[in-house]
């Protein structure tokens, strides 16, 4: 008899919330089996800043995705974003213990403790531990056990964030009646999803361009090695379009949607365009020339923030852009301009249904991935989340 889980994925954003429901069979395979959306509210820059409001958003979208499903959800896995987030790269070393100088599960235990053993400033709590490559006396390894050696090192990307940040969207899901089985940062999330096993390897930067924030995730050598976030996303090329054309920002919504382009079009420039209830002309131009300053400065806010962490020259898999501000024609040419990398839009995987393909269902994907990923893990569907996720790592600060 198959045995099911039900889970869901949860992003709210800025300028929506998004509720994915799967079914894990076996600890398998998923299914996905509804979606719901509402408008956001009471969130800016991917932070909440209004606990009420954000809360009535969220559970307008869960009530729609469990309608939808005939289902109840008590587990979710939910993104994380916002300024508040930070990394770094620490690296544990130590010196094998064994007198035949073979690598023991001990020493494997003892290295990792010692690269994740930074303390936080308080109110600071991790998100993640992203391993890393092995290594045996400065050699590569996938895995060091039963290897011989004297120096065994091991390197993590460790991603933290404040905890008040953190609490307040897990309170708002447990206001719900449901669990957080753990948080996943945007990046890693929508990365998981349009980036392959081979560009991965081959070092690859996936940008995911959300309506408040951008965030971004480098892979090289199929490991994470970095991510960040900026504050900048697709609201922001729409209140320029705004305050540069003077126009409402629901007209400039629709200009951006329907004629905008991140790249001077000279064939289109000169075209004219209609705007505030036909009142007025403006040329394309003034159009792209806005949203092209808008995407170089975006692009070089990254690049800079990649300076002396990561050599752009060497990820030969390009750059990757989803999330909704994606769909923006010609943001790729901005890109590749500002990186000087290969750059295409991102695809969610095949298994997808035609109404998830859009790269701004990138991130809720990921994280029913990692859902998958866990209950495969586990050996089983049917587990219910131990505490080993996020609320397991950040107990003392529910206790309060």
């Amino acid at each position: 008899m198959s045995k099911s889980k039900i889970v869901g994925a949860i992003e709210i954003g800025t300028g929506k919330v998004a509720v994915l429901v799967g079914e894990i069979v076996n600890g398998r395979s998923l299914n996905i089996i509804s979606l719901g959306e509402s408008v956001s509210s009471g969130v800016k820059k991917g932070e909440i800043i209004n606990f009420e409001r954000a809360s009535q958003a969220t559970h307008a979208a869960i009530s729609q995705a469990e309608k939808s499903g005939g289902i109840e959800l008590e587990s979710v896995y939910l993104s994380q974003t916002g300024r508040h987030l930070n990394g770094f790269y620490d690296t544990g070393s130590i010196n094998v213990s064994a007198s035949d100088h073979r690598v023991s599960k001990a020493d494997i235990s003892r290295v990792v403790r010692e690269a994740k053993s930074r303390e936080l400033e308080q109110n600071r709590v991790y998100i993640h531990h992203v391993q890393n490559e092995f290594k045996v006396d400065g050699r590569t390894v996938e895995n060091p056990f039963g290897m011989e050696g004297r120096k065994l090192e091991v390197g993590y990307w460790s991603i933290h964030g404040d905890v008040r940040r953190i609490r307040d969207q897990i309170h708002i899901i447990n206001g719900f009646g449901m669990q957080v089985e753990d948080m996943i940062v945007s990046s890693i999330a929508s990365g998981c999803m349009v980036a392959s096993d081979i560009e991965k390897k081959n070092g690859v930067l996936v940008i995911d361009i959300g309506c408040g924030t951008t965030d971004f995730v480098v892979y090289k050598d199929s490991y994470i090695v970095y991510t960040g976030v900026i504050a900048v996303g697709g609201d922001h090329f729409t209140n320029d379009i705004s305050l540069g054309v003077r126009v409402s920002c629901d007209e400039a919504e629709y200009l951006k949607t329907e004629y905008g382009k991140a790249y001077v079009d000279e064939d289109t420039r000169s075209d004219e365009i209609k705007v505030d209830q036909e009142k007025r002309v403006i040329r394309r131009e003034a159009l792209y020339d806005i949203l092209q300053a808008r995407a170089g400065e975006l692009f070089s806010l990254i690049r800079r923030q990649l300076e002396g962490s990561v050599k752009l020259e060497e990820l030969a898999g390009g750059a990757i852009i989803t999330g909704g501000t994606a769909q923006l024609s010609d943001i790729t040419k901005s890109a590749e301009e500002v990186l000087g990398l290969a750059t295409r839009v991102g695809e969610n995987p095949s298994w997808a249904s035609d109404n998830l393909q859009s790269p701004e269902y990138s991130t809720p994907l990921g994280l029913l991935h990692y859902a998958l990923n866990a209950s495969q893990k586990s050996g089983s569907g049917q587990n219910k989340g131990s505490g080993r996720g996020l609320l397991g790592k950040m107990g003392k600060f529910f206790k309060r």
